[in-house]
């Protein structure tokens, strides 16, 4: 059931419960702007994982793509089974979570960048490696331009496997 002025429910319980951790695709599809907003008010970045729910067509153009034995319609960047028109799955990329949520939803960048790999990162036990930019954990990280958001590099276990020739010299203070 839905939220109801008199009745709650379990989408309000789970917000408040702090042993919870709400996954969201904010793809623009799957969740309107607003129930972002009412999940990181109730439940803060720090339990809200944002996911993408991306089938193979993630990335790609419009077309037909399989899903398993299914057949998927990808149109104007909506998957949809081709067999009753539900969505089946996302084309959602992390870098277009990550502008949505920043640019349409208000977060900080902090806040982004938590829910992108902090959190997820704790939720599947992997905290010690990656998540984080810390001294003895996976240097993974995506560099994006600080006006659009764009991808602009890629490092993967401290080897830059796309754009690092810009960024060839680091000063650290």
């Amino acid at each position: 059931p839905g939220i109801q002025h008199r009745a709650p429910g379990p989408i309000v319980a789970l917000l408040e419960d702090e042993r919870v951790t709400v996954e969201l695709i904010n793809d623009g599809i799957h969740l309107h702007p607003s129930v972002l907003d009412l999940a990181y008010g109730t439940a803060g970045a720090s339990r809200v994982a944002l996911i993408t729910d991306a089938m193979g067509a993630a990335g790609m153009g419009d077309g037909l793509y399989p899903l398993g034995p299914l057949q998927v319609e990808v149109k104007d960047g909506v998957a949809r089974l081709v067999e009753g028109g539900s969505i089946a799955g996302s084309t959602l990329t992390l870098d277009v979570a990550f502008r949505r949520s920043v640019t349409l939803n208000g977060l900080s960048l902090n806040q982004a960048v938590e829910s992108l790999s902090a959190v997820p990162a704790r939720l599947l036990g992997l905290a010690d490696t990656v998540g984080s930019l810390e001294t003895g954990k996976n240097a993974d990280l995506v560099v994006l331009d600080s006006e659009s958001y764009q991808v602009v590099a890629v490092m993967r276990r401290g080897a830059w496997i796309s754009g690092g020739d810009r960024f060839a010299t680091v000063t650290t203070g």
